[in-house]
Formats: C-alpha cells, sequence, structure tokens
C-alpha cells in the first residue's frame, strides 16, 4: 500500500483564507465542491468556537464541554478503552464521527493548536474515492457493504447500518469505523478487507501547526490520526450546516466525477 500523499498540497488544495470577504460563502462552497476545506489563524478555543458557529449548529458530544468544543489531548486515563482512542496518544483509526448515531453530525471541524514534537499526523480519505474505486475493481464488496445491515454500529443500543447509504436523490453518505463498537455481518467481513485496502491508498496525510486546521463532510470524508509522543492539543467541534445541503457524493457512474 502506498504512504499517505504530501500534506502541503492537500492543505493549499482546499484552504480558505476566514480573513477575506465572503470567507463563509467560500467556505460553503468548499463543502459543496469538495466535502473538506482548511483554514488557519484559530489559535484559541474561542477563535475555533467563533469559526464554528459561522458555518454550523454545534452539538454537544460525551465529551464536549458546556460550549461544544471538545478538546482533545492525550489524557493518560483513556487507554484500552474502546471509543476512547481520540483522548490517547495512540493511533487513531480511520472513522465516521458519531458513527453509531442514526444520523451522525454532518460537519466536523478539528484545529490543532499545539503540535506534538513528534507524531499526530491528521489523517483524511475521501469516501467517494473509496466508492468509485470499489465499484470498478470490487462490485461484490460494493454490494455487500451498500446492504442496510452491513454492520451494526455502537453498544447493545446501536443500530445496523450499510457503510454506504444511497440516499432517494442517488446520493451516498459513508458509514465507518473499526474498533470494538462495531460488528460486522459475516458478508461484510469478507469484504472489509478491499475496503480498507482502498482506504489506505487513499488516505493523505496533513501535519498541521498551531492555528490550523480542517472542516469536513463527515457523511463523506473519514479522518484520523497518527500516535504521537509529547504533548499535543486539538479542539473539535461537531454540527450541522446552518443551510440544508445534500449529503455526501453523487456517486462517478451517476455522473459525479472526481472533486
Amino acid at each position: 500500500m502506498s504512504a499517505a500523499s504530501p500534506a502541503t498540497d492537500l492543505f493549499a488544495r482546499h484552504y480558505v483564507d476566514l480573513q477575506l470577504s465572503g470567507a463563509v460563502g467560500r467556505v460553503a462552497g468548499g463543502l459543496s465542491a469538495a466535502g473538506l476545506v482548511t483554514v488557519d489563524r484559530l489559535t484559541t478555543r474561542s477563535r475555533v468556537l467563533g469559526f464554528a458557529t459561522q458555518v454550523m449548529r454545534v452539538v454537544h458530544h460525551r465529551d464536549s464541554g458546556a460550549d461544544g468544543v471538545t478538546a482533545i489531548y492525550n489524557t493518560g486515563r483513556h487507554d484500552e478503552r474502546p471509543g476512547f482512542a481520540g483522548l490517547t496518544n495512540g493511533e487513531l483509526a480511520l472513522h465516521t464521527e458519531g458513527a453509531a448515531l442514526q444520523s451522525p453530525p454532518r460537519l466536523m471541524l478539528m484545529v490543532c493548536t499545539q503540535p506534538a514534537p513528534e507524531g499526530g499526523h491528521s489523517l483524511l480519505v475521501d469516501g467517494h474515492t473509496i466508492h468509485a474505486e470499489l465499484e470498478q475493481r470490487c462490485p461484490d464488496a460494493m454490494a455487500v457493504l451498500s446492504g442496510p445491515r452491513a454492520g451494526f454500529f455502537g453498544p447493545s443500543t446501536g443500530i445496523f447500518a450499510p457503510v454506504f447509504a444511497r440516499h432517494e436523490d442517488g446520493r451516498v453518505a459513508v458509514r465507518y469505523r473499526q474498533n470494538g463498537l462495531v460488528r460486522w455481518s459475516p458478508l461484510a467481513q469478507m469484504h472489509l478487507h478491499s475496503f480498507w485496502t482502498a482506504a489506505k491508498r487513499n488516505q493523505q496525510m496533513l501535519t498541521l501547526k498551531a492555528g490550523q486546521g480542517y472542516l469536513l463532510d463527515n457523511h463523506r470524508w473519514l479522518h484520523g490520526r497518527t500516535a504521537f509522543d509529547g504533548a499535543r492539543r486539538c479542539y473539535r467541534a461537531l454540527g450541522n450546516p446552518h443551510e440544508p445541503a445534500p449529503p455526501g457524493f453523487l456517486p462517478r457512474s451517476t455522473g459525479g466525477g472526481a472533486a
């Protein structure tokens, strides 16, 4: 499998300067076109929250503060706990945020305010790219992973859901995780290697500097992180766009080209 592609290319390609007039509109346009926007100059928690509230209705998370923002750092208390890898210094596997929810939040903002001395690189992969590769190379895997009971996400109170959910308008949303809080159907289990191979082949790496971050469509992009040493702090906000937006992506088989 190939290594993740260089960070600078991905950051520059999706960058929106928040100091420019009409920046929020540019952010919305970037999300609509590619499902991903990169930003900078968000050096404090309050600035992260300020930008988040401009582009989304922030929703609270199990680990968030009263303001809805979650501090992501190594707490030293969450090792070996399923679903808490983000609060350790270990690797965080590619996943959908809130995969066990009936409707995961549409948007996720992740900003780094203190990079790690070593490691802690963000990993991103476009579900549109994974879907297109499986359509071409592994149609059987595509069919199985699109089944309504492909996986059971969450604890006993979780939900059955497909990895690729097709909406009435033909658009597709991706849902995936790979820790102890998902159980796969026997057929899906047989095809997960194809999905994971495509994800790893197409993942891209971001090494965020202080104040830099990304805003993604959580129904389209998977995100993760490499392990790190030393102190590292990020802030995350989850939510839904102020204005309704089409979910996920249009498959290439229906004319949805690459972003």
